[in-house]
């Protein structure tokens, strides 16, 4: 997400105005005989529309800081960088957990291309890196940004009307295109860490592989980002801050990194005493990653996860972290397009295994819990907790989902779609109830046990302008509104 000066909350502002402008004009020069579908996709888009505008930021702007660490995004065509670089289609698509060499890259590229499913990988091999490096730069058509997930939050979130201490290590050129309402805690480094974006469109092909939906395969060497190395300023300059949300995410970098023995433990340990210190008055959230490594999410549920009320995650985050918590192996690929049901079922379950894993005299009790999918949203927030306005929340999260992937604040009905089914059905359970969706009321809310859930479905972009950073957008858009 590239990100300017100045960009400040007027995006929200006039967004909103230009889409139900846009929806309008779809319904007045419709051809005649467009079909039902239309109808009811521009119906969705203007309730979500109205439900998203019925709470707003007050007059003081929230205080958010967003750690750790921040990179320089480069992103590409996938099948043409591999192409570029002489790298033929494998006949063995594998999971490998790092990359060592290019026969390994085009088995992981492989193996999560054809699903359609996110991943991420560290490169060991720096000739390699290099080399991907050189060629992406060459490569017609590519772009450049600011990435890392705490930049990208603190990207959206300034946007959306809130004032930011972002904690990272970047270059002088990094902090110089921020929005003046981020305030960066970090060392400044001279060559800060590059990650490329492999992304891909549904439908493309390399070699006999087809991906069956968009999405990126990320690949980084990182230097900076594995040791925290802001986390000292950013503890510093937070005594200050006084934020009403802490949120951390970017830890991914350390997974699979080749640290001396303790020396991982170590700076977690650091970084959950920062959380623990926090106010009981600000909200932690922690939002999850593509995590292979079973040591460093061992690490993560013992000393980070105890300090967190809330967490983020996508459609593959969702069961791996589910099955580490029973007490399983981190699973590599999941379901890229789950069910509704599905997706409940597992929240429920890990809603509860957090609960009895971490009792509030050792930790915080998780109070919300936000899952975004390419069909739907879902959260999950306990009732009388600190997080407010849920119904809003989840249609911000869904409209804002579809202006991240599609390059633009104003959403055009003529390049959404909805694959999220007519109705669904709450858990997998037989003789669970079926809930409808309704255009004029798109966001789904019920009460069960102790919390509070809502479902909205996405209006999927089919004119995809980026898929990288999606996740983090939709994340910091729906808390916007709850802090």
């Amino acid at each position: 997400m590239a990100m300017e000066r100045g960009s400040g909350f007027s995006f929200m502002k006039y967004g909103t105005a230009a889409s139900l402008a846009m929806v309008l004009l779809a319904y007045w020069f419709r051809p005649p005989g467009e079909s039902r579908l239309d109808d009811r996709l521009d119906t969705v888009l203007s309730s979500l529309l109205r439900a998203e505008s019925k709470v707003g930021i007050n007059n003081a702007r929230p205080r958010v800081a967003i750690g750790l660490g921040g990179c320089v995004d480069i992103l590409v065509d996938g099948v043409r960088l591999l192409k570029k670089i002489g790298l033929p289609p494998t006949d063995q698509p594998l999971h490998h957990d790092y990359i060592e060499n290019a026969d390994q890259l085009a088995q992981s590229f492989a193996y999560f291309f054809v699903p359609g499913a996110a991943a991420e990988r560290f490169v060991m091999n720096n000739t390699l890196f290099s080399q991907l490096v050189e060629t992406s730069r060459e490569l017609p058509g590519n772009r450049w940004s600011i990435g890392g997930n705490a930049p990208v939050m603190a990207g959206r979130m300034a946007t959306e009307g809130c004032d930011v201490l972002l904690g990272g290590s970047f270059s002088p050129d990094f902090a110089d295109v921020l929005s003046q309402h981020i305030t960066v805690a970090g060392n400044v480094v001279d060559e800060p860490d590059i990650h490329l974006i492999l992304e891909y469109p549904s439908g493309a092909t390399w070699g006999q592989y087809t991906a069956r939906r968009a999405n990126r395969y990320i690949v980084h060497s990182d230097d900076h980002n594995p040791y925290l190395a802001s986390l000292e300023d950013f503890e510093d300059k937070l005594q200050d801050f006084h934020p009403d949300l802490l949120v951390m995410g970017g830890l991914q970098m350390m997974d699979s990194f080749p640290f001396q023995q303790g020396e991982r433990e170590n700076l977690l340990s650091r970084l959950g005493n920062l959380l623990s210190s926090s106010s009981p008055r600000t909200g932690v959230h922690f939002e999850m990653a593509s995590f292979v490594d079973e040591g460093l999410m061992g690490d993560l549920l013992r000393l980070v996860l105890p300090h967190a009320d809330s967490l983020g995650m996508n459609e593959q985050e969702l069961p791996n972290l589910l099955s580490l918590l029973r007490g399983s192996n981190v699973t590599v690929l999941s379901d890229p397009n789950p069910r509704v049901a599905t997706v409940l079922d597992q929240m429920r379950e890990l809603y509860r295994l957090v609960n009895q894993r971490y009792p509030s005299a050792k930790g915080r009790l998780l109070s919300r819990l936000h899952v975004h999918t390419l069909a739907f949203q879902a959260m999950i927030v306990t009732r009388g907790s600190q997080w407010k306005n849920t119904m809003s929340a989840v249609a911000k999260a869904s409209l804002t989902a579809n202006r991240h992937v599609c390059g633009s604040p104003d959403i055009d009905p003529s390049k959404a779609r909805l694959i999220m089914d007519e109705s669904f059905s709450v858990s997998r359970q037989e003789g669970s109830q079926r809930i409808p969706l309704e255009e004029t009321r798109p966001v789904s809310c019920w009460d069960e046990d102790d919390y509070e859930i809502c479902v909205a479905p996405n209006l999927v972009c089919t004119d995809v302008y980026q898929t990288a950073g999606g996740g983090d957008n939709i994340s910091a858009a729906g808390l916007v509104l709850q802090i």
